[in-house]
């Protein structure tokens, strides 16, 4: 990832000339540089321009000639190694599953997949009052036990991910609009980081729920080049590991077909649908003259993440799905379940999650279709 802030490049270079003197002093033990691993073809994560409240993010310092987009920026924090081990995988004691009231609540689990899922009716009307016996999951059509329910608004780690190529030029004062109504419509505890992309992706705003943080970010139009699309989703999707929320969520607008990116629209997909992965709430100003591909890219996208893909016909009605997403995104439901195949046991499953409630006629559950077994690939790094 690039950095805008060329006076933040002209502060750090003498630092990393001392620390690049230290370094070849230190070259000169017979041991030095065995070690050394190779580049990475991988896409890179997101580089923090100007961090707000992340002290663990990657600091500029190791970042101000790194133009090379094969190679990812290095970092000590454990979400950006793929060290980080949540807190499932390392075995520890789930939570009580009660509240005093007696309601079943949310837990971890270990080795539990996380589902959130929206339920409407015929009519597209949301259905919240559900309880945890109206659901049944099945994993590779085999049953599966509920292990955790929760049913209220919690905070999500979102990503804003605007298309900032050349045809959006006349389009992003409406959009960004929309990007902040999103936000003022959300959990106010949400945490929100915004990339801006064309055939590079920057983070302009790291998380933040401060609107006006938020909106500078998305002022940094810049309308040029191509649309790397699928690698700024994927770098998006890297970088929500950095928040402790287990809700994440992309949403991202684009009015064009991918035309920069290093991973194919499989690959992305594939990226996304790790255990617990991101759901991305799509947007495609793409107009009748469009390619077909592109349509099927967004929709492929969303709909496989368990979000949506909205194509409207015209710019006036961006804001109005900015609202709907976070209407949507605020009463899901969120349903856990330990697989009854082993971990270890790797490769796609495939997800169903069935309702039924009396009254309320033919129920709709729209979650993820599937994920990766045991996917959770570093950020930056392909599988």
């Amino acid at each position: 990832m690039l950095l805008r802030n060329n006076r933040v490049f002209r502060l750090v270079v003498p630092f990393v000339f001392i620390g690049l003197t230290g370094l070849t002093q230190t070259s000169t033990s017979p041991a030095a540089g065995s070690n050394t691993a190779p580049p990475s073809n991988s896409t890179p994560s997101p580089t923090v321009n100007q961090p707000a409240g992340q002290p663990q993010s990657t600091s500029p310092q190791t970042q101000p000639q790194n133009t090379n987009r094969g190679v990812p920026p290095q970092s000590t924090t454990p979400a950006q190694s793929g060290q980080a081990t949540p807190p499932a995988a390392q075995g520890q004691a789930p939570e009580n599953d009660q509240g005093d009231n007696g309601v079943f609540v949310f837990k971890k689990e270990v080795e539990e997949v996380t589902l959130h899922a929206t339920v409407v009716d015929e009519k597209m009307r949301l259905i919240t009052n559900l309880d945890k016996n109206a659901f049944t999951i099945y994993e590779n059509n085999q049953p599966q036990a509920i292990t955790s329910f929760r049913h209220e608004d919690v905070p999500v780690a979102m990503g804003i991910v605007i298309d900032n190529s050349g045809s959006m030029r006349e389009k992003r004062e409406q959009v960004n609009k929309a990007a902040l109504n999103l936000v003022r419509s959300s959990n106010p505890d949400d945490q929100v980081f915004v990339v801006n992309f064309n055939d590079e992706f920057y983070l302009d705003q790291d998380y933040t729920s401060n609107i006006k943080k938020l909106g500078d970010a998305l002022e940094k139009v810049e309308s040029r080049g191509g649309t790397a699309l699928y690698d700024a989703l994927v770098a998006s999707s890297d970088y929500l590991k950095q928040s402790k929320l287990q809700k994440r969520v992309l949403f991202v607008v684009t009015d064009g077909e991918d035309n920069a990116s290093r991973d194919t629209l499989e690959e992305a997909v594939k990226r996304l649908s790790g255990e617990n992965g991101p759901t991305v709430y799509a947007i495609g100003l793409l107009g009748e003259e469009k390619q077909r591909r592109a349509r099927r890219a967004i929709q492929t996208l969303a709909e496989r993440t368990g979000g949506i893909a909205f194509l409207p016909k015209g710019l006036g009605e961006v804001d109005e799905i900015s609202r709907t997403v976070a209407h949507d995104i605020r009463n899901q439901y969120t349903i856990g379940y330990k697989p009854t195949t082993p971990r270890n046991v790797g490769g796609y499953r495939t997800i169903h999650v069935a309702a039924a409630s009396k009254g309320d006629g033919k129920l709709t559950v729209r979650t993820r279709s599937g994920y990766y077994a045991g996917q959770e690939p570093p950020p930056g790094g392909m599988n």
